[in-house]
């Protein structure tokens, strides 16, 4: 498989409602509209940072709007998942810290054109339950599976499961990793998921190791191996990835092996065989900057990416797949 590009722009020109902003996530809609949200303020962790949102309908981006706003607190890594049903929820953080932050969610049952009024995604919970970064899937028994981590002393993953279409949350086991002095920085997180066959379930994971790395479960996302090291290089950003309809792994990542590495080139990497190799399918960037945080949809061979743009727009990609 290969991947050709149809389109590449940005959502938004110079002229925005917010100096910075960061951390992209997009959704398909059935009319084929696409919605694209992020966090976008003064700078990353001001208390002046909120959630955006625009739509593409009949191939113009709308005008970016506030989504979700608490005063004064700063908003975080926004997630947007479509259910069967066509309602639309939009996960988002709020906190001061990433330590203690928690899980905000709304939802949109006209498109997105209106939105219901926030509320928490487990009530009292500190350190962030729910998708951190990445999108939730479905997997084959229905279950809804959200990957999730946490950001302390050390750094851990793990995924939120829901039974109930996202309406309560049972976390899974942690994912197995080994916090010594012989693995560099904090550990693992936010982890991107896919299922290749019922019930044995896999994420790629960020880590300050240099390297992608990678878990697995056989008794759909309840319990997991320990995490391992990929040969995909990993310079401590965010990662993304998709299945496609005939099973082909699209991987947006910077191919970076350095911890705090430069977060450019961006590459889409792509994957026959569940993700044990990968070629390289498309160059998203590759000049000086910062090219990062991307967000990955497949709907059957076409692909969608958003990404950041040295914390200025956010792109926003259509590349389709070909044999």
């Amino acid at each position: 498989m290969q991947l050709i590009k149809n389109l590449q722009e940005f959502i938004f020109e110079e002229e925005r409602p917010f100096k910075s902003c960061h951390a992209s996530t997009v959704v398909k809609l059935d009319d084929r509209s696409i919605i694209a949200a992020w966090f976008g303020g003064s700078r990353e962790g001001a208390d002046d940072v909120a959630i955006w949102l625009s739509r593409k309908k009949g191939g113009r981006w709308s005008y970016p709007v506030k989504a979700a706003d608490i005063e004064g607190i700063p908003h975080w890594n926004p997630v947007l998942y479509k259910r069967k049903d066509g309602r639309i929820i939009l996960y988002y953080k709020v906190g001061h810290k990433i330590p203690s932050w928690y899980t905000m969610f709304i939802y949109s049952d006209d498109g997105g054109e209106t939105w219901s009024e926030p509320r928490e995604l487990v009530p009292g919970d500190i350190g962030g339950r729910g998708p951190v970064k990445n999108k939730p899937i479905v997997l084959s028994d229905g279950t809804l599976a959200a990957p999730a981590s946490l950001e302390g002393k050390y750094w851990d993953a793990f995924v939120d499961l829901s039974y109930d279409e996202g309406e309560t949350w049972q976390k899974s086991s942690m994912v197995p990793y080994n916090h010594d002095e012989t693995m560099p920085g904090k550990g693992i997180i936010q982890p991107t998921l896919w299922e290749s066959a019922p019930g044995h379930v896999h994420m790629l994971l960020r880590s300050t190791a240099a390297r992608i790395f990678r878990s697995d479960s056989s008794d759909f996302g309840k319990t997991w191996c320990p995490a391992y090291p990929t040969y995909l290089p990993n310079n401590n950003s965010g990662i993304d990835l998709d299945k496609a309809e005939d099973g082909t792994l699209v991987l947006a990542y910077n191919p970076v092996g350095m911890y705090k590495g430069p977060r450019t080139p961006l590459i889409l990497g792509i994957s026959e065989d569940n993700g044990d190799t990968w070629k390289q399918g498309y160059i998203l960037e590759k000049f000086p900057g910062e090219f990062s945080y991307p967000a990955v949809v497949t709907d059957g061979k076409t692909v969608y990416v958003t990404y950041t743009w040295n914390r200025e727009r956010i792109v926003f990609c259509e590349l389709v797949l070909i044999p």
